[in-house]
């Protein structure tokens, strides 16, 4: 597959004084509304409305596995990836249940689990290999392999744009990717390492230590590339995080917005920021992580979660969670009588 052209084009701000005039013009105080009337106005602009809705909510989760999962940087074996993917399917895991509650349809991407899952219904079977390799070694993958998961992720979101989905989640599934999402977000803002590791899954003092102590030996080897991010993309990136990366950008490039979850999705979104910078005008953040490079990946974008519930799940659970007031966001602006239309007289 030909790795597509990353070219993100800048929200159209045309309407932008007409949307806050109508925002503004909403039977309450000025700004009463705090957030959503930000929201309201990211909507319109990213759709071009002045009546914004998003039709067709869609959640796609992207699962993979990661070589240095063997090596101890998550409490939990490598299993529970394919696992948890089977759970998925099943409809059982968090995801399924706040997808369905808020009708939001999901599809769950194979990126690079190393199980052999077969034909399957409601899987999408876009593996690049069983697993990246060792990035404690050497680089997790090729430019080659980065290139067609980006390009496949890439080809999944057209492919939802084309059938009318206007507003797109991403979500992750890969034991050992809080330790990727770490070092990528190392890389990418500068926060120290320390600063950008967690607990993950559950590691208790002793084996936040030692992930500790394996991320910073993964540094050590590193050609100090850090500026390029596909360059650190390849070196200590997963399949899902790479695909969900192009998934983004396409879904920008088609004027969607988008649902960026938690703290593996934020990693993605800071490779698609800095290869297409426009790409932030699209990206609603959903939520603030648990996981302390959270904070630092948000801090370099300029970004600020709507929410803060103290979720560290992944599978996109943040932004099902979230979608809700993106919906109040566009029902207020379309639905809230104006002082005009109401007859009720404004501040003097």
């Amino acid at each position: 597959m030909q790795s597509p052209q990353f070219a993100v084009a800048p929200v159209d701000r045309s309407l932008e004084a007409a949307l806050r005039g109508k925002i503004d013009s909403k039977t309450k105080p000025l700004g009463a509304l705090g957030r959503l009337e930000d929201l309201a106005l990211q909507i319109g602009l990213v759709r071009g409305s002045l009546s914004p809705s998003l039709s067709k909510p869609h959640i796609v989760v992207f699962a993979g596995d990661h070589g240095a999962a063997k090596a101890g940087v998550s409490a939990y074996p490598q299993d529970v990836t394919w696992q948890m993917v089977e759970n998925f399917l099943a409809g059982g895991a968090a995801i399924n249940v706040f997808a369905r509650a808020n009708g939001i349809a999901l599809t769950v991407v194979d990126a690079g689990v190393a199980h052999d899952f077969g034909p399957r219904a409601n899987l999408v079977d876009a593996k690049i290999a069983p697993g990246t390799a060792n990035y404690l070694d050497g680089a997790a993958m090729t430019a080659a392999q980065r290139d067609e998961a980006m390009a496949r992720g890439f080809e999944l979101v057209r492919k939802l744009a084309a059938d009318g989905c206007e507003v797109v989640g991403f979500g992750e599934m890969g034991i050992g990717n809080t330790a990727s999402a770490s070092l990528i977000t190392h890389c990418l803002t500068g926060a120290t390492l320390d600063a950008c590791v967690g607990r993950g899954t559950g590691l208790d003092d002793a084996g936040l230590a030692r992930k500790r102590d394996l991320l910073a030996n993964a540094l050590d080897r590193f050609d100090g590339s850090r500026i390029c991010a596909l360059t650190v993309l390849a070196q200590f990136g997963g399949f899902e995080i790479a695909m969900m990366t192009g998934a983004m950008l396409a879904a920008a490039q088609a004027k969607l917005v988008v649902l960026v979850d938690g703290f593996i999705c934020g990693a993605a979104a800071l490779v698609a920021a800095r290869l297409a910078p426009a790409f932030l005008d699209y990206a609603v953040f959903c939520h603030a992580s648990a996981e302390p490079g959270h904070r630092a990946q948000m801090a370099a974008l300029g970004a600020r979660p709507l929410i803060d519930l103290g979720m560290r799940l992944g599978e996109g659970t943040g932004a099902a969670v979230a979608w809700p007031l993106l919906r109040a966001a566009c029902a207020f602006v379309n639905e809230m009588a104006s002082f005009e239309s109401a007859g009720v007289s404004e501040k003097a």
